[in-house]
């Protein structure tokens, strides 16, 4: 297929580029080819590892097309499994998060599997002594932490996590010191809201990469980090922070003093907003006194789940500290991003739309996230 948006227009700089066609946010053949080439492909961000409290503790992710078991085994040690029994393909956990006690087992016959994937026990099993409980364990799944979370692949040999999980912080921030300063792996959630976005991932994820809009639907925004309303997103340039409006006392709804500065971050990242795109589906949202981390979960074409966890200074959430001005004003932004996506969705149908809508200068470094998804889905078409 050619996929690579063209340019709008003539001369040697021109002011308007393409866009990617309208089908690629409404083609279900589309959304297959990129649940297999780039979500089932590529390191996919699925758990806050607090989320595993202990052993036997487990959460339930869909990555593309498969659902995939997190836990922890009993050493503590992250896990990952496709959801599927060995046996006769039963769906091995039906519910989104649990604990089990010892073992994993199939409801429809009773295969049990230890929580490192082996299989362990099933009736008259003893009777086959030439089943191997290691060859017939559950599907394993790589796993990576990282700020955190845990990262899952399903492919046969991932790409390197360094380069294209990792390297992104690096892209956008210029050293990988800048993000390690502000030890997420050791904050406390303070507040997850998930949202149910009828739109396609790649509208949120082309929202999220620019500020042309800023000025129209954030005004909250806008009134904390006012080049915001100039149309230039944090990302636009490599290192930079947009600074804070000089009256605004921390990163809240109202401007106020938030629950206090994280200790490791330098002084010239004090009063400064950071913002990170990990391809292909997680925000990183960094500022002062907490960060914002954005999971997207697609679900179909037209539908993304998007789970948003506020993360804080251990003391503060520990000790009751006051967090919904700033929950509050990224709560709004998110709802404002949506509703804006969720209107856009519709239009992608149209024949209007057909070729493709256009990027301004301040938007034309999402031409960079269309091409990256068209040469994943070009890759090896033939």
């Amino acid at each position: 297929m050619t996929t690579t948006p063209a340019s709008v227009g003539s001369g040697r700089a021109p002011s308007l580029i393409r866009t990617l066609p309208g089908r690629f946010y409404t083609d279900p053949e589309v959304f297959r080819q990129e649940q297999e080439k780039i979500f089932e492909s590529l390191w996919f961000c699925a758990v806050r590892g607090s989320d595993l409290t202990g052993p036997g503790a487990f959460r339930t992710v869909r990555v593309g097309r498969e659902s995939v078991l997190v836990t922890r085994n009993r050493a503590g040690e992250p896990r990952a499994f496709l959801n599927i029994c060995r046996h006769r393909g039963a769906r091995l956990c039906t519910e989104e998060s649990g604990e089990v006690r010892r073992n994993l087992q199939c409801a429809y016959h009773a295969w049990t599997y230890d929580l490192d994937g082996r299989l362990i026990a099933a009736p008259n099993l003893v009777r086959m002594p030439d089943v191997d409980g290691t060859a017939y364990g559950l599907t394993a799944v790589r796993v990576r932490e990282w700020l955190g979370y845990l990262w899952l692949c399903l492919a046969d040999e991932p790409p390197s996590f360094e380069e294209t999980v990792m390297g992104a912080a690096v892209e956008r921030l210029g050293d990988a010191a800048s993000i390690a300063r502000y030890r997420t792996e050791e904050l406390a959630l303070g507040r997850r809201v998930r949202y149910d976005v009828r739109a396609n991932w790649k509208l949120i994820v082309e929202n999220f990469m620019e500020c042309y809009h800023c000025a129209t639907i954030h005004p909250e925004l806008t009134e904390i980090l006012p080049e915001f309303a100039e149309g230039y997103a944090a990302q636009y340039y490599v290192g930079h922070g947009a600074a804070f409006a000089p009256g605004a006392r921390g990163f809240t709804v109202d401007g106020s003093a938030g629950p206090g500065r994280l200790p490791g971050i330098a002084e010239e990242q004090d009063r400064r907003y950071y913002a990170i795109t990990v391809k292909p589906t997680v925000f990183v949202n960094l500022v002062p006194d907490h960060v914002i981390v954005h999971r997207m979960f697609p679900l179909a074409h037209d539908r993304t789940v998007v789970e948003c966890d506020w993360l804080y200074a251990p003391e503060a959430v520990a000790g009751g500290a006051d967090l919904s001005r700033s929950v509050e004003l990224f709560h709004r932004v998110n709802t404002q991003d949506f509703e804006a996506c969720e209107r856009t969705q519709p239009g992608m149908a149209s024949r209007a739309y057909r070729e493709g809508g256009v990027l301004v200068p301040s938007e034309h470094h999402i031409g960079a996230f269309h091409r990256w998804v068209t040469g994943l889905l070009d890759a090896g078409a033939g």
